[in-house]
């Protein structure tokens, strides 16, 4: 009987034996999961879960009986220490090593970190990766703290966002010339400045970290121009780095994460990789997609090819954040943008950015307006691109630009 191994039981790793055995497949499937907590949802960490409106047991993405009701022996609480891939063989962290026919890695990304040279390992400091940092962080969020945030990123604006409606300071320092640079264009920047400014969060661009003060717990930072904040805890959101510490001395071929091929194919022929962790090619790019859209669709590919089928995996890229009461959701890759149209919506807090490079619609941010949201979706995986004038005209009906 083959032995599939999954090592990650994430969003990827969940999904990729939910299909398996969706599909049919009717060997052994074990997944290896480093955390206590079955599968569950992350987005809802740095949101909902933060502001106690979503209880723990609804991020689950399935009762944890269900994993033994499909014949999946779920190992939780163990990590992968070792991959053998010559022999087919992962250790795991409790002594055991289990052999397989064929092996997936959904060992997402892992937040970076300050140094501890400049206050990083002081208490006091927290990521926003997990469920762990989501509870440890829960006690902190008491109003009148004060609270700062390196990294004007979407999980710092997040996390900045949620302390600001419990009534905290909040002060976000972002080292580049604006938040969302990294991701965004100037006008996305722009909307979601004055919208955390019009909520008294501190915005703070163009200004590096210094080091974060304090002798045992952090009681605050001193910036690259000399100023300095106090505060009572900080929260880093400085991006992540993909979980490659297994892969790597296995001998797989890295490539900003671990490289794939179209059927999510690693270097080696036994070996998938699908989430966070992978890297793939869009179009003449080879990229990482951070989003649960990708984490699942890649995920469901990579469990469709485990078991033979040679489908290739086109991704279509989505996203969304949630801070204060706007939706930000986000269609297409904004990669390689040089034109951005903005498309008003019938009130201030409502908007649309379209991205274009040169003639072609590449992108879509749309600000609590779904409908822009799905219109700029089906464009871009159709491959069509209507003129520029006409999707930023408000006068425009979204619905004739499908015609």
């Amino acid at each position: 009987m083959s032995h599939f191994v999954v090592i990650g039981a994430g969003q990827a790793g969940s999904s990729l034996v939910a299909k398996l055995r969706a599909e049919g497949f009717d060997g052994r499937i074990t997944l290896v999961g480093a955390e206590t907590a079955p599968p569950y949802q992350r987005p809802p960490l740095s949101k909902a879960y933060l502001l106690g409106e979503m209880e723990k047991a609804r991020l689950f993405l399935r009762p944890e009986a269900w994993y033994a009701e499909h014949d999946i022996d779920l190992r939780l609480g163990v990590t992968a220490s070792a991959l053998d891939a010559s022999a087919r063989t992962v250790t795991l962290s409790d002594g055991e090593t289990l052999s397989y026919d064929r092996l997936a890695l959904c060992t997402g990304a892992h937040p970076r970190r300050l140094p501890a040279a400049i206050g990083g390992d002081l208490a006091g400091v927290f990521t926003m990766r997990d469920l762990a940092d989501a509870d440890a962080l829960a006690p902190e969020m008491l109003e009148g703290r004060r609270l700062l945030v390196v990294g004007g990123g979407y999980i710092g604006l997040e996390a900045a966002a949620v302390a600001a409606r419990r009534g905290l300071t909040v002060t976000v320092v972002e080292q580049a010339e604006r938040i969302l640079q990294r991701v965004a264009a100037p006008e996305t920047s722009a909307y979601f400045r004055d919208l955390h400014r019009s909520h008294g969060v501190d915005i703070r661009e163009g200004v590096g970290l210094e080091r974060l003060l304090g002798e045992e717990r952090v009681t605050g930072a001193r910036l690259t121009d000399g100023s300095e904040i106090a505060a009572d805890f900080a929260i880093v959101g400085v991006g992540v780095a993909p979980g490659t510490g297994l892969a790597e001395p296995a001998g797989l071929v890295l490539d900003n994460g671990i490289r794939c091929d179209i059927h999510c194919r690693t270097s080696d022929e036994h070996i998938w990789a699908a989430g966070d962790c992978a890297s793939l090619l869009l179009a003449d790019m080879r990229i990482r997609l951070e989003s649960v859209g990708n984490a699942i669709d890649m995920a469901e590919n990579a469990a469709l090819n485990m078991m033979g089928r040679g489908v290739e995996y086109r991704p279509r890229p989505w996203f969304w954040s949630d801070q204060f009461d706007t939706k930000l959701q986000i269609a297409g890759l904004n990669a390689g943008w040089d034109a951005v149209h903005v498309r008003p919506g019938d009130s201030p807090a409502q908007q649309s950015h379209w991205y274009y490079r040169g003639a072609r619609l590449i992108a879509v941010d749309a600000m609590n307006d779904s409908r822009a949201y799905m219109v700029g979706k089906r464009l871009i995986e159709a491959g069509r691109s209507p003129d520029p004038a006409r999707a930023a005209d408000p006068a425009t009906d979204l619905k004739a630009l499908l015609k």
